[in-house]
């Protein structure tokens, strides 16, 4: 079987790339149309499937690779997930502490350090790698998925059990942040709720891992069955199931992003299964691939692009006009100008998303691919 036989797993991945980018950089984050905002607290979006999704195409490649790695010995195995698990979450922390320095009234001043964030996306996705890889390599794929039962209904125990009720799953009464400030100082939290809260907490990343674990197995699914209407159908059934299930779960256990519920674990899988059944029908079986390299692109270098697409942002916040920090003097000259506020913010974010498929267009040509 060729490469391209698994063409749809690699637009998936590149979609969620684009799709990821476009979220984060929005010219306004208070002019936002609501589909590229994530849900305040309890519900769902289609923002909030991006990071999910981004789990979901990390297993749909392990299902490639873990058996590589496996053939070369036990010892191969955990040099390889021990080293990359480390760099991405190094990585992640680098990012946390980028630039190095901040704007007060114009004057350029070191962060101080030891309030940095130490959680965040790539430190979820490093650990998720991590435990996704130990599980499968140990257990194999059907143990994996009981285990990923078992690891959803105990964190739903664990949150109600520690939670403080009549509320145990709200923003300040949640068992996460309990846990998360056992091992941080407050200091060290996200503030993006309002209240010190980290979204990739320690505790929350455990369900998260069900996330990988899933794609893993759909990838297995794909490879056994190839891109037939079969698979499509498997897919799409299974996805519809598990947003049955979640909308049932969400009755009693709210799909949350925040914290990560068990419920906002399976609706973002069912997503996932049937966005990709759709991709293989659509691509594989109806044959129709026009432009589908625009998300191929991305898809080449996906976490160098994300890693990117932070810095240069970070880097236009500290880098000054006329006492106004470059990203939002670009936003106001070049958008806000001429668009309405949300149009321009919108418009902003997909500039923004082009810049950095530039950079993936280039790499590829280029045929330069970097490997975290």
């Amino acid at each position: 079987m060729g490469q391209q036989r698994y063409f749809s797993l690699d637009i998936l991945r590149g979609l969620t790339i684009a799709l990821m980018v476009l979220v984060n950089t929005p010219g306004s984050w208070s002019t936002i149309y609501s589909p590229f905002k994530h849900a305040a607290w309890h519900g769902f979006t289609l923002t909030d499937l991006v990071f999910p999704t981004f789990l979901f195409v990390i297993g749909n490649a392990m299902s490639f690779s873990l058996g590589k790695y496996e053939a070369r010995g036990v010892g191969a195995f955990w040099k390889k997930v021990v080293k990359r698990t480390i760099l991405i979450f190094m990585i992640g922390l680098f990012l946390n502490a980028f630039p190095f320095v901040y704007r007060e009234n114009g004057e350029l001043l070191l962060k101080d350090l030891t309030n940095m964030r130490i959680m965040g996306v790539l430190q979820r996705i490093a650990l998720c790698y991590f435990f996704a890889s130990i599980i499968l390599h140990y257990l194999k794929l059907k143990k994996a998925l009981w285990l990923s039962g078992a690891i959803l209904l105990t964190y739903w125990a664990v949150l109600w059990y520690f939670g403080d009720h009549p509320d145990p799953y709200s923003l300040e009464n949640n068992a996460a942040l309990k846990f998360d400030l056992l091992i941080f100082p407050e200091e060290n939290l996200w503030k993006g709720f309002g209240v010190p809260f980290d979204p990739e907490g320690v505790l929350s990343t455990f369900p998260a891992i069900v996330n990988v674990i899933a794609g893993f197995a759909a990838g297995k699914l794909i490879q056994k069955y190839g891109n037939q209407l079969k698979t499509v159908l498997f897919l799409a059934g299974f996805g519809f199931v598990l947003l049955v299930l979640g909308e049932i779960w969400d009755i009693y256990f709210p799909i949350n992003k925040g914290i990560w519920t068990s419920s906002f674990v399976i609706y973002s899988i069912g997503w996932d299964l049937i966005i990709l059944g759709l991709l293989i029908l659509i691509i594989e079986i109806a044959g129709f691939k026009r432009g589908t390299y625009f998300f191929e692109a991305f898809g080449k270098n996906p976490l160098f692009i994300f890693i990117m697409s932070g810095l240069v942002v970070m880097l236009m916040n500290v880098i000054w006009i006329n006492g106004t920090p470059l990203k939002p003097w670009i936003y106001e000259k070049a958008y806000l100008s001429w668009l309405t506020d949300y149009n321009a913010s919108l418009a902003f974010a997909l500039s923004y998303m082009l810049l950095m498929w530039l950079l993936g267009y280039w790499l590829d040509r280029n045929k330069i691919y970097i490997k975290v």
